[in-house]
């Protein structure tokens, strides 16, 4: 391998770190030594060989090979992406681009400075005048529409989101000075030591839990970029409170509760993409759903658990057996809240078989986007839920 080669894959590497991949020395090193197994001139075994060892999770296959694509084809071409859109009459909005494609284009375009060490400069007065406007920004950017940097900052505001659900009362009670209820069997109790004489009334009070939490998330290909953020939301709550089981489900319906409860995040998705076979595939919405009544309703659905669906609403099986499976887990949970983000659309009808299938059967129905729209969501999650009606309604 020659000198300029290897400065080639140290950049191609820096690149992938750009791009939001976790590339370190170590996989610069290892990408090197696999291209001393393979024949240089063939660019599909290059391609191969480094993904193989620079890339650990399924979705940054995609990140991966549009990065391989415009870098060793020409290292330049980041740099007059915008002036070939204008040429060709596109208007240069983010919303044109793939968001993997896109990724690669700014990661390209803004390559990382050399570091200096400049002399300490006398402290100044830093301008914060839009720090405010671009954290409200940030609030309302649609998930689909954000850059690496933006979603950075995105999960890190996720992390800091508190989730109090309402407290339920159980059928437990617990000794309390000043309880509404007179313990009987207590009150005996105490009057034993003193002879059988009743000097004092023990009393107790009902204790309340939060309810347990329970979500579904689509990780189908129309799912897949929320679902990314959204698994950092997931995430936050599983290490932030008790009772929190969290399924995946595209073709097939995966348990992920056991692997969310890491606390470090990276291990966490780590995990989760070890044992989740179906990213970015299709959707049977309809049969995860029917799995997961038949096998894991009556193991976490008890004590009137909150239920958050999170999908678009699009099934590959049209309708079938989506409005029963959907009815039977509105009935086994105390709250089911839809979270679509297909709502983000102003002029958004139900006309998909799916949806109209499921809406019916749901209590709330509600757009997962943004920021702002996981914010509602905590705080409506924090209130209590309004009262159901007898029937199958329309939310």
């Amino acid at each position: 391998m020659t000198d300029a080669f290897a400065f080639n894959l140290l950049a191609f590497g820096r690149l992938l770190r750009r791009a939001g991949l976790p590339v370190g020395t170590g996989e610069s090193l290892a990408a090197a030594e696999a291209l001393s197994l393979v024949e240089i001139g063939d660019r599909e075994q290059v391609r191969e060989a480094l993904r193989a060892v620079m890339v650990r999770r399924r979705e940054h296959f995609e990140i991966f090979d549009h990065a391989f694509a415009l870098f060793w084809r020409d290292p330049e071409a980041g740099r007059h992406a915008a002036a070939m859109g204008l040429l060709e009459g596109r208007p240069p909005t983010e919303e044109r681009a793939p968001p993997a494609s896109r990724r690669v284009a700014e990661a390209l375009k803004q390559p990382r400075p050399p570091p200096e060490q400049p002399p300490e400069p006398p402290p100044e007065r830093q301008d914060v005048t839009f720090s405010v406007s671009e954290r409200e920004r940030l609030q309302t950017m649609d998930f689909e529409s954000m850059d690496a940097a933006q979603i950075a900052e995105a999960k890190r505001e996720i992390r800091r989101l508190v989730l109090p659900l309402d407290a339920r009362p159980t059928r437990r009670f617990r000794p309390d000075p000043a309880g509404p209820r007179t313990d009987l069997r207590a009150t005996i109790r105490a009057s034993l030591r003193d002879g059988g004489e009743i000097l004092g009334l023990a009393r107790r009070r009902r204790v309340t839990r939060p309810p347990p939490l329970v979500a579904l998330c689509d990780i189908s290909g129309s799912m897949a970029r929320y679902a990314q953020v959204l698994l950092h939301f997931l995430h936050a709550v599983t290490n932030d409170r008790d009772r929190v089981h969290s399924f995946l489900f595209g073709t097939r319906l995966t348990n992920v509760t056991r692997q969310l409860r890491y606390r470090d995040a990276e291990v966490a998705f780590e995990m989760v993409s070890h044992i989740v076979p179906d990213w970015s595939g299709g959707t049977r919405i309809g049969e995860s759903l029917e799995l997961f009544n038949r096998l894991w309703a009556r193991r976490v659905l008890g004590q009137g658990a909150v239920v958050l669906l999170i999908t678009d609403g699009l099934d590959r099986e049209g309708a079938k057996g989506l409005a029963d499976a959907t009815d039977r887990l509105r009935r086994s949970c105390r709250r089911l809240i839809w979270l679509n983000p297909l709502l983000r659309w102003s002029g958004f009808q139900p006309k998909s078989q799916g949806i109209r299938a499921m809406l019916p059967h749901v209590d709330e129905f509600r757009p997962v986007h943004n920021l702002a729209s996981l914010r509602t969501l905590v705080e409506a999650l924090s209130t209590e839920a309004p009262r159901r009606r007898l029937g199958r309604e329309a939310a």
